[in-house]
């Protein structure tokens, strides 16, 4: 996808940059490269790649669900910023955090932060079960989202816990979602939260499987969730 195809493809749904957004995303995708010769960021370097499966990808989530307004997102698990950086360039009203466990990513972030001029970043390094378990960020969010980091019943005890009552979980998927779905029925159930939208597209040009699934939060998490550090993996919810 080429810088041609992006814009076009992001104006039939709307969304229409302007000359500093399209140069945010240039210098993203410049220091991305830079970085990432340095430390293991993306295995994707090629710019029409990076343009479709990290940037254009981030922004679908955008397409089933609306990020204008000044919605307080945070990501999980984000690695090089995506999906939140992405968005925030596309809708930069919105207030994001996120919360990575490598402070390699999150130097990285600050770094990319600065050099784009974003403002209402915010940047953790810290694992998500520690950190939805502080009263500053347990269910303080409108939004929040995460881009294949684990399986869906795994994702939901770390993510979950910080969204507000009637805020959404936006799960970025790619192939068998709906079999993750299904295993993670339980936690959805123990953690106050249903499915509200499953959208599967495929991505253009490439032709691959997606999936978002919105996920909204009617009860409180009990305080218990999530559990210790490395519990959820090791003891999903299923």
């Amino acid at each position: 996808m080429n810088i041609e195809q992006f814009t076009k493809q992001l104006e039939e749904k709307g969304i229409s940059l302007s000359s500093k957004q399209l140069q945010q995303f240039e210098r993203y995708f410049e220091l991305l490269v830079e970085w990432n010769e340095k430390m293991n960021l993306t295995a994707i370097t090629e710019k029409n790649d990076v343009y479709l499966k990290h940037f254009f990808d981030s922004i679908t989530a955008s397409f089933y669900v609306n990020f204008n307004e000044p919605l307080k997102i945070c990501d999980v698990g984000a690695g090089a910023g995506f999906p939140s950086i992405p968005l925030k360039i596309c809708f930069p009203e919105i207030k994001v955090t996120i919360v990575d466990s490598l402070q390699k990513r999150i130097s990285f972030l600050d770094n990319l932060s600065k050099e784009l001029e974003l403002k209402d970043t915010f940047f953790y390094h810290d694992r998500a079960e520690t950190f939805a378990q502080k009263s500053e960020h347990r269910e303080q969010y409108d939004l929040v989202t995460a881009r294949a980091v684990a399986r869906m019943s795994v994702l939901s005890e770390l993510c979950i816990p910080l969204v507000k009552q009637n805020g959404l979980f936006v799960a970025m998927k790619a192939a068998n979602a709906n079999e993750e779905l299904q295993a993670a029925s339980k936690a959805l159930k123990l953690l106050g939260a249903e499915v509200e939208a499953i959208h599967s597209f495929t991505l253009p040009y490439e032709e691959s499987e997606r999936n978002i699934i919105v996920i909204n939060k009617n009860k409180q998490t009990p305080k218990k969730y999530p559990r210790k550090p490395g519990t959820p993996n090791k003891l999903p919810l299923e």
